[in-house]
């Protein structure tokens, strides 16, 4: 075998989601974040058009999210769907985190590549950052609210007319007790088809 299979199993299935909530006051450094970009990057990538873009937000840009955020979410919820525990959440999250990550597609000019496989490409380069996180012991949070896929978002980001943003990616240590889970055994998502 070329690499450990059992570390990369135990990397896999201990990936979590972590919230902001549960993060500590630990800072992590830049070097950490650069590491989980250099992984993502490495995801597959059809016709190597490699679409992600990264903006990431770190220090006093964290409060231009957060102020982005809520803003953004009174702006687009009307009143029946309005919680007020969403907008707090808008406001705080992005400061109990190190790093927010925005990751983005940047549309292949030609198009010749679908846009789903590029949308693919990208969903791949975040497991890779989520990965890459759970073997640094950081907690990692993929978060995206609807109106992330707007025009405004896109404006805010300065991103074109057809690129997208798919992912606020919060960064942080977190506190307490690594998160348990389970999964469902493959036999019941799983058809063997032998003829």
């Amino acid at each position: 075998m070329r690499h450990n299979i059992s570390e990369i199993n135990e990397i896999i299935r201990d990936r979590r989601t972590i919230y902001p909530e549960n993060f500590s006051n630990r800072k992590v450094h830049k070097e950490q974040v650069e590491l989980l970009l250099n992984n993502a990057i490495w995801a597959p990538t059809h016709g190597l058009t490699q679409p992600w873009r990264f903006k990431v937000f770190m220090e006093d840009a964290r409060q231009t999210l957060a102020d982005f955020l809520a803003e953004t979410y009174v702006e687009v919820t009307n009143e029946e769907t309005f919680v007020e525990a969403k907008l707090e959440k808008m406001k705080t999250r992005p400061l109990q985190a190190s790093a927010v990550i925005a990751v983005c597609m940047e549309r292949q000019e030609t198009e010749k590549i679908a846009e789903i496989e590029e949308i693919e490409a990208c969903a791949c380069a975040i497991q890779n950052m989520h990965l890459t996180a759970t073997a640094m012991g950081l907690g990692a949070f993929w978060a995206s609210p609807k109106f992330i896929y707007s025009p405004k978002m896109n404006k805010f980001l300065g991103l074109g007319e057809k690129d997208k943003c798919l992912a606020l990616f919060y960064i942080g240590y977190p506190e307490g007790e690594w998160p348990r889970s389970r999964r469902r055994p493959i036999e019941y998502v799983t058809e063997w088809k032998t003829t």
